[in-house]
């Protein structure tokens, strides 16, 4: 039998590396990690409730990155559309800055850095395949827009699977699609991964897509 693990941890140390950064005693490191999850909540979280979107209509967050000195977390949003947190509104990231202070009463320091190809990205990919759901496209037009998108980018291969009641079958089942090549077991092969759940009126749909974007 198949043995699966998350492609991320499986490779930690070689092609990845941490989004957090902090030491704790291991007494504290539990309640590091729950406000590392809730700051990276609040953030998307802030960015839905504002309606802070482009004309696609989704967030644009890659990832959150976040380093914890002794008196200062540093925040760093991996976004590829900008203009989620600034268009409109000079004083985005200062208002987002001050409600993160206020929630968690410690000093905090946001910034923003733009990603150069935000389709190359399958935390972005997946919240475009989660429109497209939710506005009633097929899934496979779906997907095979969302590999179209990302293969302009130039990575090397992309695997995107869909699972749940799709299209509002009664039967539950697995669908996905490859292109390109996808080397899961290669440690060396830097791959890139996310699971992303969506809700639709049918009920939860659960979209995983993995990226292969180089090999050292």
């Amino acid at each position: 039998m198949g043995q699966k693990i998350n492609p991320l941890g499986f490779r930690l140390g070689t092609t990845q590396s941490h989004h957090s950064f902090w030491f704790a005693k291991s007494k504290d490191f539990s309640m590091g990690l729950q406000e590392d999850e809730k700051i990276r909540n609040f953030i998307k979280n802030y960015v839905k409730v504002k309606k802070k979107r482009i004309s696609s209509g989704f967030e644009g967050i890659a990832y959150i990155g976040i380093q914890k000195r002794i008196d200062l977390i540093q925040v760093i949003i991996y976004i590829g559309f900008p203009n989620l947190l600034i268009e409109g509104r000079t004083r985005g990231v200062e208002e987002l800055q001050m409600n993160i202070q206020k929630e968690f009463h410690r000093r905090l320091n946001i910034a923003i850095t733009r990603i150069e190809k935000p389709y190359g990205q399958p935390n972005i990919l997946a919240e475009y395949i989660a429109l497209q759901l939710k506005n009633r496209v097929s899934f496979r037009k779906a997907m095979k827009k969302a590999i179209e998108l990302t293969e302009q980018t130039g990575t090397k291969g992309i695997q995107v699977q869909i699972a749940g009641r799709i299209d509002g079958k009664e039967i539950a089942r697995v669908e996905w699609i490859r292109e390109g090549r996808v080397p899961l077991q290669t440690i060396r092969a830097k791959i890139d991964h996310c699971s992303h759940t969506i809700r639709t009126i049918y009920g939860v749909l659960g979209i995983k897509i993995w990226i292969f974007v180089n090999q050292e």
